[in-house]
């Protein structure tokens, strides 16, 4: 089979991204930096031409590992001489305990400052084309978290004025191409594109929530507004921490797996209703001759609210499966086929 990757562009810019996006977030954890190198050379063979890292990664986060990915990425772009054919995208972590670590305070100009330069030094580059808000910090449903914390949530929103000014600067400058969010709300994502365009700022262009065929939340509200206002999904966890691949169904534990590995991280995505609605999707994937993995991903690749799929893998098979499902065109037959099940088993993991 050829390798003819397909490709878009982030909205509203001139920015050509692969409709595949290559995660990460287990590089320098899980994987070394051999094993980051052999992927990332794969993928670009391939036609992946758009990476996603963070400054928090790799996952789970903690200050011995802190920034890791983003250093193993600048190593291959001085090996390699690669940048200018990498779209690169990178995170600004958002605050809370999880990342006390790395600092306090919420997004101000001096943090998002100083992070930006930290990662721009870490990834040996001069610029990112894509620089996003890894999450908000006045506490939403996100990180399975299904329904609004209201109880608990900050009574303060963002000084989206404040962040969108601070990024503006960096877009004038050249030092971002573009901006975007991440695990944002509906609320959240119009204030920052009202704000920026009642004040003639850079708009956000993409929004990076969790998606996969046992999530599809995003598409209560947030789809809408991917679609009327021009700003793309890149859906993260389109597997669902891999138990979208099946291994993890009758209680088995792979070695080496996340979920074997990090069992809290896949927590959310087994409950029996997930159980159950992988198990169904995995016989109409093996029925139409493909794997549950590259039906999953093939399903986000077609929607159209939808700019880019990350994918990450940890083994070197994982991820040239999810690089060929962008070849795989789902029937009509089969999209109602995973809707009956969607529609039986509705979004079954937060």
């Amino acid at each position: 089979m050829m390798n003819l990757m397909k490709y878009t562009k982030l909205p509203n810019t001139d920015i050509k991204v692969s409709k595949i996006c290559l995660g990460t977030m287990t590089w320098g954890n899980q994987n070394s930096q051999e094993d980051a190198f052999e992927q990332m050379d794969y993928a670009l063979e391939q036609g992946v031409n758009f990476f996603d890292t963070a400054e928090l990664y790799p996952v789970p986060a903690n200050a011995e590992t802190y920034a890791d990915t983003e250093r193993i990425i600048g190593n291959w772009f001085q090996k390699t001489g690669n940048r200018k054919n990498v779209v690169l995208a990178s995170k600004i972590a958002g605050g809370g305990d999880y990342t006390k670590h790395i600092r306090t305070g919420g997004f101000t100009k001096q943090n998002i400052t100083d992070a930006l330069e930290a990662s721009l030094e870490r990834l040996q580059t001069d610029y990112l084309d894509l620089y996003q808000l890894h999450w908000p910090s006045r506490g939403v449903n996100c990180f399975g978290v299904r329904d609004y914390p209201f109880k608990t949530t900050t009574k303060e929103a963002e000084n989206h004025l404040e962040i969108l000014e601070t990024l503006n600067e960096f877009v004038k400058a050249g030092t971002i191409k573009a901006i975007g969010l991440s695990n944002e709300t509906p609320w959240g994502t119009l204030q920052y594109l009202q704000t920026a365009k009642a004040n003639n700022l850079a708009r956000p262009v993409t929004i990076q929530n969790s998606y996969s065929i046992i999530h599809r939340a995003y598409e209560v509200g947030m789809s809408e507004v991917s679609m009327r206002e021009n700003i793309g999904l890149l859906a993260y966890s389109p597997l669902a921490q891999g138990v979208l691949s099946a291994k993890y169904l009758d209680g088995k534990l792979p070695e080496g797996a996340r979920g074997t590995l990090f069992p809290r991280f896949i927590a959310r995505y087994m409950g029996a209703g997930s159980t159950e609605a992988v198990r169904r999707y995995n016989e109409i994937a093996k029925k139409n001759g493909m794997t549950i993995s590259e039906m999953s991903l093939a399903f986000i690749n077609q929607l159209p609210f939808v700019t880019s799929t990350i994918i990450g893998a940890t083994k070197m098979s994982q991820l040239k499966e999810n690089i060929n499902s962008i070849h795989i065109n789902l029937s009509e037959e089969i999209i109602k086929e995973i809707e009956a099940v969607h529609a039986e088993i509705p979004n079954p993991a937060p």
